[in-house]
């Protein structure tokens, strides 16, 4: 059973849980996803809330493939308000910063946030393990094969789990010499992969259970749904449930996801297989 200490809250995964998607960003690939600071950033963080998100993660960066890079400045002026907004409505809410900044980051937690999730795995700032460590927050390290901007151009791997489950290995060891304790691990649908690479990684989703860390999945609305189904991201949900249920059944503890409700009804469900 893995128990993660969010600044003072601790949030057991004795049972998978469910992260919900504020992106602040005008540029997210599923519009649903896109919000403002306004009250409709606060009604869909209470609705994903009562409908039983464990965290909320929020990201002013679009790390869609071939997506505009924003500055840490830029960044931090699209979390850092949501996050207090956030907070102050909902202070019993576990928060969650999706960034790749190290500044970003330390400004997101003393804002309110209490996990640091960072699609890079640290090689987007040479500064964020020392950070996370000063922190004492969890940290989710996710694998990306080149960045945003290119990852999707051709990537190739001779064993899509083998590599993915090295990378995730090596820098387990480099979090636990810099001091970070709580470490989730997410395999990276998506960043990197072809539709192909993330079934296989689906496929074989148990054995990331060998780094004895939380599995996030993040699958949520991605091209590899869409596209297989010839759809859009729009009409996705159907599809990501079927996802969800697989990994769920295949030893995912955290689901990272758009629908809330509809997550939280997989785990349900999935209890009683």
């Amino acid at each position: 059973m893995y128990t993660l200490n969010c600044r003072g809250k601790l949030l057991s995964l004795q049972k998978p849980v469910v992260m919900g998607i504020l992106n602040i960003t005008e540029d997210s690939f599923y519009a649903g996803s896109r919000h403002q600071i306004n009250n409709t950033l606060l009604h869909t963080a209470e609705a994903m809330l009562r409908s039983g998100a464990a965290i909320l993660d929020v990201g002013g960066q679009s790390t869609r493939p071939g997506s505009k890079k924003l500055t840490a400045a830029e960044e931090a002026a699209a979390v850092i308000p949501a996050i207090t907004a956030i907070c102050q409505a909902f202070p019993d809410a576990v928060i969650s910063v999706d960034t790749f900044y190290a500044s970003v980051a330390k400004e997101a937690v003393a804002a309110g946030a209490a996990m640091v999730n960072d699609i890079s795995a640290g090689t987007l700032d040479a500064t964020m393990f020392a950070t996370v460590a000063a922190l004492q927050v969890p940290y989710v390290l996710m694998h990306m094969q080149g960045n945003p901007q290119t990852m999707q151009q051709e990537p190739e791997y001779k064993d899509v789990v083998t590599e993915v489950l090295d990378f995730l290995l090596k820098k387990i060891a480099l979090l636990q010499q810099a001091g970070v304790n709580d470490i989730l691990v997410d395999p990276g649908f998506g960043f990197g992969k072809t539709t192909v690479h993330n079934f296989t990684l689906l496929k074989n989703l148990h054995v990331f259970s060998l780094l004895r860390r939380p599995v996030l999945l993040g699958v949520s609305r991605k091209g590899s749904i869409y596209r297989t189904l010839g759809i859009t991201a729009e009409e996705a949900l159907n599809g990501t449930t079927v996802l969800h249920t697989m990994g769920v059944l295949n030893g995912a503890n955290l689901l990272r996801v758009h629908d809330v409700r509809e997550a939280v009804e997989v785990i349900k469900l999935c209890e009683h297989y």
